[in-house]
């Protein structure tokens, strides 16, 4: 039975197929990113939560976490649930991951865990989430209201997950604010802006980048911001920096592998914030890291030692699991 009609402007992004096979992606949500124009001869790419702000723990642990449970019926093993999803969106090679994804492998993670197997605990598995995500390129609440307006099978799981997305935007707004930017980033941004276009390049909703950005009135320092609606940050930085500028005069900085890799797929610099030194990161771009990107010396030997000990800090391995592969 099809499910009723969910009424947003959005709602006909992606049509013909259920599930998008033959999708037309409606430009719109991307357009200002299309229209960007060069004014500079450099362009950095910005991340935003855990990277320009100290926001990744509290969003996750008060709004996202706590939402999980209580939409999918994790009370039960909600000890678990917190370990795996601060695990994997905090501490992991996945941290950064759009929240569709990552809210899957949370599932997987908790399905696995031996606690959890021997309390026969039921973890969803959301299969019509995974079937939607196999075909979707662009998973944001828009998408996902698109393909339950055209009514599926799937649509209750689908609506529900929806809710959740919808109840941690609502949680986000209530609780994430007066959370300013690390030591450092505005005096980076001042600097930087003299010499760069400089871009947010987020897969966070871009209702909450432009409130939090105004917020602490860093917007001005910014050529656009861009969020999960205009797509991935890796396509962020293809349409932005693709042929507008050369290789070595585009930088992206983050703190995640998600970043990382964004930044390798278009053959751009990066820079690492790194999780729990955040303030030190920044203190060295602004001191140190700057000035060898806009003089030419920051590729080679400076850039690989950055990722190399960013790397090392972000397993991919829980520390439960270790304790279990050594049980066994």
């Amino acid at each position: 039975m099809a499910c009723e009609r969910i009424c947003h402007p959005l709602a006909r992004i992606f049509v013909d197929t259920i599930y998008g096979k033959n999708q037309v992606m409606n430009t719109e949500p991307s357009r200002p990113l299309l229209d960007f124009r060069p004014s500079k001869d450099y362009f950095i790419g910005i991340d935003s939560d855990g990277c320009a702000f100290d926001t990744m723990e509290v969003k996750h642990k008060e709004c996202f976490i706590p939402n999980i449970i209580r939409y999918f019926g994790l009370q039960a093993v909600s000890r678990y649930t917190r370990e795996a999803a601060e695990f994997l969106n905090l501490y992991s090679r996945w941290r950064g991951v759009n929240r569709f994804p990552a809210l899957l492998r949370t599932m997987d993670l908790l399905a696995e865990r031996e606690e959890v197997r021997q309390r026969k605990f039921d973890v969803p598995r959301l299969p019509a989430v995974r079937k939607w995500l196999a075909a979707e390129s662009h998973p944001g609440n828009p998408a996902l209201e698109a393909v339950i307006a055209a009514g599926n099978s799937d649509c209750a799981e689908l609506k529900l997950v929806l809710e959740w997305s919808m109840a941690v935007n609502r949680a986000v707004t209530d609780i994430v604010h007066d959370i300013p930017p690390f030591p450092a980033v505005r005096n980076s941004l001042e600097k930087a802006v003299k010499h760069a276009d400089l871009m947010v390049v987020s897969a966070t909703p871009s209702e909450a980048l432009e409130r939090e950005w105004a917020e602490h009135e860093l917007s001005q320092y910014v050529s656009l911001i861009a969020g999960q609606e205009m797509g991935t940050k890796a396509e962020h930085l293809r349409i932005a920096a693709g042929n507008n500028y050369s290789s070595d005069r585009a930088l992206m900085i983050g703190d995640a592998i998600g970043d990382l890799n964004a930044a390798r797929d278009n053959q751009v610099l990066f820079y690492p914030i790194i999780p729990g030194a955040e303030a030190r990161s920044w203190e060295r771009f602004n001191q140190e890291a700057l000035e060898r990107f806009l003089s030419g010396n920051y590729a080679g030997r400076y850039q690989d030692s950055l990722i190399a000990e960013f790397e090392t800090l972000l397993p991919d391995t829980a520390p439960w699991q270790n304790h279990q592969a050594k049980r066994m």
